[in-house]
């Protein structure tokens, strides 16, 4: 039951990001999704940054527990055990830095605060990246198709988003770049939660045998 519970923090984390996203923008009145990044709702001095970094601390805990109970899983596979390892990772990355390397507002130069948001951010994406791909090998060919175009879809709108960047931070406008970055946001969000789900069937279906799709025991 307990590893249930913690799997299912994999379905209840992308979720309550995106009701943090949803109320976090609503509180802030000239905030615009369609044109402003979801960093600007923790910015420095933003009226939404309270509501949104509070919200924030449980959607990492429970990203954190998610990680603990895929770890849990792993029942000998070591690429399983990696994405658990690397998921509380993520989960302690996040609560113990992220929350505490806010950006500048827009039309403000980043500065160092600005450098240690990226910084963490990358760092954060790299690891996002080695989840995704152990659990690619890890499991069958459909979740490995799955999880390639989700991570295609990831690097193209990535590369989308930075093109705007040094208009963030001019105060110039950047029409479309709180849609451009909201799709590749939660694609990964929605990638967690298919993951989460998967382990979850897979618990159902404990006393039936190894995994299906999976030959990674050792």
């Amino acid at each position: 039951m307990l590893r249930r519970a913690l799997l299912t923090c994999g379905i209840l984390s992308p979720l309550l990001y995106a009701v943090a996203d949803g109320l976090s923008g609503m509180r802030w009145e000239e905030y615009s999704f369609r044109d402003y990044t979801i960093s600007e709702l923790g910015a420095i001095g933003a009226p939404s940054r309270f509501l949104f970094t509070t919200l924030l601390i449980p959607t990492y805990l429970l990203l954190l527990g998610f990680g603990m109970g895929v770890w849990q899983s792993a029942e000998g596979r070591r690429r399983v055990r990696v994405v658990g390892g690397v998921l509380v990772g993520l989960g302690v990355l996040a609560l113990a830095v992220g929350l505490f390397v806010p950006m500048r507002p827009r039309g403000t130069e980043q500065g160092t605060a600005g450098m240690l948001h990226v910084v963490e951010g990358a760092v954060w994406m790299l690891g996002l990246m080695t989840v995704m791909g152990f659990a690619a090998a890890a499991f069958g060919r459909r979740f490995c198709l799955y999880t390639v175009a989700t991570i295609v879809l990831i690097l193209v709108f990535v590369a989308w988003t930075g093109v705007q960047a040094a208009r963030v931070e001019a105060g110039l406008p950047t029409p479309g770049l709180g849609v451009i970055e909201r799709i590749w946001w939660y694609a990964y969000q929605l990638w967690f939660l298919v993951l989460a789900v998967r382990f979850l069937r897979e618990r159902s279906a404990a006393g039936m045998g190894p995994p299906r799709g999976s030959a990674d025991y050792v």
